[in-house]
C-alpha cells in the first residue's frame, strides 16, 4: 500500500488500491447537475481519471487545467477529475475559471470512487491526489498515488499512458 502524506502528516488510506493490468472498479459519482454518473458512463472511451483534494486549491486548480490543456485532444478520450467538493463547487469553479468542456464529478456523497480505487484519506475525509489511466476496455495501464498530497503528480508520464494506448 502507498504511503502518503499531507502537509507532512501521515494519512490512512481506505480502500484496496487497483493495480495496472487490472479492470478498473466501477464507481458512482454525482455530475454538477447531480445526476448519478458512473464508469459505464464513459463506455467505449480511454479515460484519464485526475484525482484532487480539492479542485479550489492550487496545486488541484493546476492539476485540472494541466490535464485538460495537454490531453484533451488525444482521440477517442475523456479527462475527468474526481474530489470530494461539492457538485455546486465544482461547477463554480469551472465558470470561474472559464473551462465549459471540464469533467468534474463529487465523490462526497459516499465516497464510491475512493474506497473502490484506494484513495481515502480517511483523517480528512479527502480524495489522495492521484492519477488513473484506463483504455476503452476500462483496463488499468498506468497509476500515480502522488505520495505528498499538496505535491503534483507526474504530468508527462500520465499522458504520454494515455497518448500511447
Amino acid at each position: 500500500m502507498t504511503q502518503v502524506t499531507f502537509k507532512g502528516t501521515p494519512m490512512t488510506l481506505i480502500g484496496e488500491q487497483v493495480k495496472e493490468g487490472s479492470v478498473a472498479p466501477d464507481f458512482s459519482v454525482l455530475a454538477n447537475d447531480l445526476s448519478v454518473r458512473t464508469l459505464a458512463d464513459f463506455e467505449g472511451k480511454k479515460k484519464l481519471i485526475s484525482v484532487v483534494p480539492s479542485i479550489d486549491t492550487g496545486v488541484c486548480s493546476t492539476q485540472t487545467r494541466t490535464f485538460n490543456e495537454n490531453a484533451s485532444d488525444v482521440d477517442n478520450a475523456v479527462v475527468i477529475t474526481i474530489s470530494c467538493d461539492l457538485p455546486f463547487a465544482q461547477a463554480k469553479w469551472c465558470a470561474a475559471n472559464g473551462l465549459e468542456n471540464v469533467v468534474t464529478l463529487s465523490d462526497h456523497k459516499d465516497l464510491s470512487f475512493g474506497t473502490s480505487y484506494g484513495v481515502v484519506m480517511e483523517e480528512l475525509r479527502l480524495l489522495a491526489r492521484s492519477v488513473f489511466v484506463l483504455d476503452a476496455d476500462n483496463k488499468v495501464v498506468y497509476t500515480e498515488i502522488v505520495p505528498e498530497g499538496t505535491d503534483h503528480p507526474d504530468y508527462d508520464k500520465a499522458v504520454e499512458a494515455l497518448k500511447s494506448i
